[in-house]
């Protein structure tokens, strides 16, 4: 059976309504008068339940009116009915071939419940377009980070092949240290993916994290040293319930964050309770961020324009997730001194 519109069944409707409401004041009036010739015959008019001319005429004008009203309102609550309805559809056939910039309109007179879906169907719209344009964006990053490990490995490979490099301790040395980097890239990537898809895993335990902290720092002394930098600790809470495979993790992807991007100095962990959340915090003496580029610190394959050094622009993404992950959240300011200030907060266990 083919589908009735929208607007012709509310028109159809509206006439029903006022046809069988003149009927039904017609019909009651014969009852009313029956009654009364029945019980109250004394006072029973002579003409009986004939009506006059008039009263056709105006039976007939009634019923015509109320006809023209009954369309009138329908059309007029049809309008506001279709109108944003009609837009959502077209919307709708427009995502469906890939256009992802189309907008539903509504109206002042739109109802509420209308005008709450053309705005719920923009927002989706808005949010499928958003994450879309990321997916671009991450496929494009990705690609453009994993071009240069793979580049040089195949040129280092094919030189190898071809006799042009010896086969020497230096040339695979060189080779290990682009595969060592392509598995970091890879392990961010996965510890960054699983934690926005809540699948992030956790093997957590009581620990103490001074134990899991000072000799991560001591196998970056040389990079450290490098950069001039050297490691003070302020930690007040040492016991804390958290993974500390992640946990070493984050604080690694922050220390080398500050041995590429802070001045000569001071780099300052802290651990403390505040609040009822253990704060651990990695310090430096600047130059911190701008303020316009805070906003997406923790965002992947984001960096700042005035950025020193390289990077996947992975590492501050992975402490985010992490944090997350463990039910917390991080978070950046700039310190008095205009330094950096990353701060993992994570909740604690009672």
């Amino acid at each position: 059976m083919k589908p009735v519109g929208l607007y012709r069944l509310i028109t159809l409707t509206m006439m029903a309504m006022a046809v069988g409401v003149t009927f039904f004041v017609v019909l009651t009036s014969y009852a009313l008068y029956f009654f009364w010739s029945k019980y109250w015959p004394e006072n029973f008019p002579e003409d009986g339940l004939t009506p006059t001319g008039p009263e056709w005429i105006w039976l007939i004008m009634t019923t015509l009116a109320a006809l023209v009203l009954a369309i009138f309102v329908a059309a007029n609550l049809s309008r506001r009915i279709l109108a944003p309805l009609t837009s959502v559809i077209d919307g709708i056939r427009k995502v469906a071939q890939g256009d992802l910039t189309v907008r539903a309109a509504g109206n002042d007179h739109s109802l509420l419940e209308a005008s709450q879906l053309v705005e719920d169907f923009n927002l989706l719209v808005e949010k499928l377009q958003h994450m879309t344009e990321e997916q671009a964006f991450w496929n494009a990053a990705i690609a453009h980070e994993l071009r240069t490990p793979v580049t040089i490995l195949r040129g280092r490979l094919q030189g190898l092949a071809e006799g042009i490099f010896p086969p020497d301790a230096k040339q695979f040395d060189s080779l290990l240290l682009q595969v060592e980097g392509l598995t970091q890239l890879i392990e961010d990537l996965r510890v960054v993916s699983l934690a926005e898809s809540g699948h992030l895993s956790l093997s957590q335990r009581w620990v103490d994290l001074a134990s899991e902290i000072y000799p991560l720092v001591e196998s970056i002394t040389p990079s450290l040293s490098k950069a001039e930098q050297q490691v003070v600790y302020d930690l007040q809470v040492k016991e804390v319930f958290c993974d500390p495979a992640k946990i070493r993790q984050a604080i690694l992807a922050l220390l080398e964050n500050a041995t590429k991007h802070a001045i000569p100095g001071t780099i300052v962990i802290r651990m403390r309770l505040e609040n009822g959340s253990y704060l651990l915090s990695v310090s430096d003496e600047g130059p911190g961020i701008s303020e316009t580029f805070i906003p997406y610190v923790f965002t992947a394959f984001r960096r700042a324009p005035n950025a020193k050094g390289t990077g996947s622009g992975l590492g501050l993404a992975v402490v985010a997730a992490i944090a997350s992950a463990h039910g917390g959240k991080a978070s950046y300011r700039i310190s008095s001194t205009n330094g950096s200030v990353f701060e993992i907060c994570i909740p604690e266990k009672t």
